[in-house]
């Protein structure tokens, strides 16, 4: 009898354990909850992705301070040196007689660069 009693009890033990586990599933599958978790993930991949890029910028400026030091780019520059001045842009028109170097100096727009490295 006890057996009998034992035996059932198992079983729908059994049984209870197996339907809840297969409820939860059918949860995790339903259209709501693999958005969630596409969602959860795509946040996660998002913050990895911003660390990585993170810890390469801080590298690259690392390794650029290296090379500058040990290229000397960082000593300071000799006062008696002639200075020469540079220009980001060229300037679009020449200086007239009454127009000094100064008001042409200065980029015009529409602007179009050919620097590939350029920020956009």
């Amino acid at each position: 009898m006890f057996r009998r009693t034992f035996w059932f009890t198992a079983g729908a033990a059994a049984g209870v354990w197996a339907t809840t586990k297969v409820n939860r599933k059918l949860k995790q599958l339903t259209p709501e909850s693999l958005a969630a978790q596409a969602a959860d993930k795509a946040i996660e991949t998002g913050r990895r992705i911003k660390d990585f890029a993170l810890d390469v910028r801080e590298s690259m400026a690392r390794r650029e301070a290296e090379l500058g030091e040990a290229l000397g780019l960082e000593a300071p520059v000799d006062p008696a040196l002639p200075v020469r001045r540079h220009y980001a842009v060229e300037a679009a028109e020449t200086p007239g007689p009454d127009r000094s170097l100064e008001a042409t100096d200065r980029r015009t727009f529409p602007y179009n660069s050919y620097n590939r490295n350029e920020d956009h």
